[in-house]
């Protein structure tokens, strides 16, 4: 099997990977960062404003002293981890705090204007080039009664939200990286559990429509792929039997319609050319109607399966009187069995009347039965017809004092063709089919059909009917 659908699947796996990454790296750190900038803009600006408007004032009512805000600049700066510059309206720094690492303030700011950062809440840059790194800069007003006096400045390195982002980011990719890793074992699992036995059971299906129908799956799993293969194997195997009968079915046909007809053609022909004396025309006439018959007997049997094998078998089911349709039926044997000094007896149940079925089929059934059971019988001996009548089933029962059937040929005597080797020798017109025939019939019933036999003691039928409502 191509693998292009299994190489698509691993490719979208990769690139849904790949997608995850660009995404986290690009669009997840830019909506990362810009949060953690509004952020840090509402503590720098709240905490600006706090200071601004609760404590730098008193500088300018010389409530407090330098000294005095130094310590409250250098806290906030060290707290917010920021440079700090109290600066007057016109940009002259007044006072500053700020880490070590951080840029000494000019004592002015060059340009300064408390509304540069227009509609922004604060500035992003080197602040006038003023810081050789970027920073985020807040600006608090200083206002007494209601004039500005001076501004709070709060300048905090950018680098610091960059690390908090890289910092987020990293168990966002460890995350992703952790998901990649169980996914790729999900797509092994698929590969092994699915993929495998899948292409398993494609190859089958090659070999299947290449003929090959020995090929066997190899899944034995317990699940649906396991059931599919199952499944598939049975078919195979059921079609190998079919495909084996369909040939030893027509190698019997061929057989049975080869043997009368090459008889019939012998001797035909050694009557037309004379080989045949006149006064023994007629014995040989004889065999030829007699293979005739087994021809005709044979192809209207043929016919019957037929009708079961292509479905087309429609029963006409009515109620009809059982007990007089066995009497019609034994009354047809009247006269080989008279030849053969072999008696029929009838005994039936008298609860029973009628039985809803086909009453052709098996009339057809009794017939064949009959047939069989005159067949195989010694002479002088009885027949046993009987009806009874168990759990509201009717049960016919068809018992001769015959040959018998040996033990290892009561399961094959359903079989299309089959014949005993006790039997050959007694059957010479039989085609094989009668028991499958009745077999079928039955079955198209929704009954049952039994059979009991000891070699040398006889044989006994036993099949079920539906009893009619009408009893």
């Amino acid at each position: 099997m191509r693998s292009t659908l299994y190489l698509k699947f691993i490719s979208i796996y990769l690139i849904f990977g790949f997608l995850c990454l660009f995404t986290v790296a690009t669009l997840t750190h830019e909506l990362t960062t810009s949060e953690l900038e509004e952020d840090t803009y509402d503590t720098l600006y709240k905490e600006a404003n706090l200071l601004a408007n609760d404590y730098l004032t008193g500088y300018f009512t010389d409530d407090l002293t330098l000294s005095d805000i130094h310590t409250q600049l250098n806290g906030m700066s060290t707290y917010l981890h920021a440079s700090t510059w109290f600066i007057d309206r016109t940009g002259q720094v007044i006072l500053s705090a700020g880490a070590d690492e951080m840029p000494v303030p000019p004592s002015e700011i060059p340009d300064f204007d408390p509304a540069e950062n227009g509609s922004s809440k604060y500035l992003l840059g080197t602040y006038h080039d003023l810081f050789d790194k970027k920073v985020i800069t807040v600006i608090a007003p200083v206002t007494q009664g209601f004039t500005t006096k001076g501004y709070l400045l709060l300048h905090k390195p950018y680098e610091d939200l960059e690390q908090q982002t890289s910092s987020l980011l990293r168990n966002v990719y460890i995350t992703i990286v952790v998901i990649y890793i169980l996914s790729f074992c999900i797509l092994l699992a698929f590969h092994f559990f699915i993929y495998q036995p899948l292409r398993k059971i494609t190859e089958a299906a090659t070999q299947y429509a290449s003929g090959n129908l020995t090929y066997e799956i190899p899944v034995r799993t317990e699940d649906e792929m396991g059931y599919l293969s199952a499944s598939l194997n049975y078919m195979a195997a059921q079609l190998k039997d079919m495909e084996d009968y369909q040939k030893k079915f027509i190698a019997n046909v061929s057989h049975d319609f080869r043997s009368p007809l090459t008889s019939i053609k012998g001797y035909v022909e050694a009557i037309v050319d004379g080989t045949i004396p006149q006064e023994l025309q007629g014995k040989y006439l004889n065999i030829i109607l007699f293979e005739t018959e087994r021809l005709t007997d044979l192809t209207k049997d043929l016919l019957t399966l037929n009708e079961f094998d292509t479905k087309d078998l429609l029963l006409d089911k009515t109620n009809f009187n059982l007990h007089d349709t066995i009497k019609h039926t034994a009354a047809s044997f009247e006269g080989t069995c008279t030849s053969k000094k072999i008696s029929i007896e009838l005994l039936f149940d008298p609860r029973i009347q009628n039985v809803f079925a086909d009453r052709g089929k098996i009339q057809q059934v009794l017939y064949n039965l009959l047939d069989n059971a005159i067949k195989f019988s010694n002479p002088d001996s009885s027949i046993v017809l009987e009806t009874t009548e168990r759990n509201g089933k009717v049960f016919v029962s068809v018992k001769d004092s015959g040959i018998g059937i040996p033990k290892k040929s009561l399961t094959k005597v359903w079989e299309r063709f089959y014949k005993s080797d006790l039997s050959r020798g007694k059957d010479k017109k039989g085609t094989g089919l009668g028991l499958a025939i009745v077999k079928e019939i039955i079955q198209a019933h929704g009954e049952n059909i039994n059979v009991i036999s000891t070699e040398g003691v006889g044989t006994e039928f036993i099949f079920s009917l539906t009893k009619s409502s009408e009893n």
